[in-house]
């Protein structure tokens, strides 16, 4: 299992569980990275942050707050 911010560009993952809780927490499930998801990574920035990912047909922004925290799975 690896954190969301091992993904390169145009890989696709499966998100398998988020770290943390409280309202970090409840942010990162309302952009729609919960549990069994299937995330495609389509750009990262040239310094890392931010990356932008397509979750369930819509582009979401994502910063190291999010990706540290969502362990995914390789698809």
């Amino acid at each position: 299992m690896k954190t969301l911010n091992e993904c390169r560009p145009k890989e696709r993952a499966k998100v398998v569980k988020i770290h943390g809780s409280g309202a970090t927490k409840r942010r990162i499930m309302d952009m729609g990275l919960t549990k069994g998801v299937e995330v495609f990574v389509r750009k990262i920035a040239p310094l890392g942050d931010p990356m932008e990912l397509n979750v369930c047909a819509h582009r979401v922004p994502a910063w190291r707050v999010v990706y540290r925290r969502s362990r995914v799975q390789r698809v």
